[in-house]
């Protein structure tokens, strides 16, 4: 799960109420979070060509994680001028720490980039094609409008889905909820599911995936070492002692790795 890192870790950024409290949803979550684990796409990504497909389609859900780690931060920090002192200090600066290595990682030649343009660069050294994700961002640019843009980007409707709840998730305006399902439904799922998958198909060179590699690296380092941590923490301090917001976390959580299923069973029949 998201805190798979060292336990004096978390113990540190979290008291044993919250953990009591965040112990109490991963056991709800544990049911739907298997089916996920367990999904036969992991073991139908046998070759470059549908390495390459599943990528095509996955790109879309990694460009809405950065807005919903973006929404926490206009959420719990100040980002309009003029600028004033915002009550969720220790939130605000658990958020900011991870949009810094969200959006201003560094890729293998020392360069700046966020992890999203890592993927794309990832993309680009494999042969997937990048026109639609492009193109979207493009219109985002334009429009400076989500529900403009993907109405007028031609994307399958499972894909349009996944990110429609992302933005129900964010346009709730419910801090708790969005930092749960950044958490618990989101990209700490990805990197131990793919790394080995993509290493074999490197090794066999079937494929040239150094940045992919590289990119999955990065996400298992951060994510058990300081994200995961740092999230935790955050929902501690976002639910507090509020049973209510805890049960809207646990649902908003569920409902996410649901939609991940569903995006993955699309993924899976259009490679299969």
């Amino acid at each position: 799960m998201i805190y798979k890192g060292n336990l004096s870790i978390i113990n540190y950024f979290c008291t044993k109420k919250s953990m009591t409290h965040i112990q109490e949803l991963e056991n709800n979550l544990s049911s739907t979070r298997n089916k996920l684990i367990n999904h036969k796409l992991y073991s139908n990504l046998d070759s470059s060509d549908k390495l390459i497909k599943f990528m095509e389609n996955h790109v879309f859900a990694v460009w809405d994680f950065m807005s919903l780690i973006k929404a926490l931060q206009k959420n719990l920090t100040c980002v309009e001028l003029p600028w004033v002192p915002n009550k969720n200090n220790l939130a605000g600066r658990l958020v900011n720490e991870i949009v810094l290595a969200e959006e201003s990682d560094i890729d293998l030649n020392g360069n700046p980039k966020s992890h999203f343009e890592l993927y794309l660069d990832s993309m680009n050294q494999i042969g997937a094609k990048t026109d639609l994700i492009n193109s979207f961002i493009n219109k985002i640019r334009e429009n400076n409008s989500y529900e403009k843009s993907v109405n007028e980007t031609d994307l399958n409707s499972t894909v349009k889905d996944f990110m429609n709840f992302t933005f129900d998730i964010i346009n709730s305006d419910k801090n708790h909820v969005i930092a749960s399902v950044f958490t618990f439904g989101r990209e700490d799922l990805i990197p131990d599911m793919f790394i080995e998958i993509v290493k074999k198909l490197s090794k066999s060179n079937k494929i040239k995936a150094d940045n992919l590699i590289y990119y999955l690296e990065r996400h298992i380092e951060v994510d058990a070492d300081e994200h995961g941590p740092m999230a935790l923490k955050m929902i501690g301090e976002l639910c507090g002692n509020d049973e209510d917001k805890w049960k809207e976390a646990t649902t908003a959580s569920k409902l996410a790795l649901e939609m991940r299923i569903k995006l993955w069973d699309y993924i899976n029949n259009l490679i299969s």
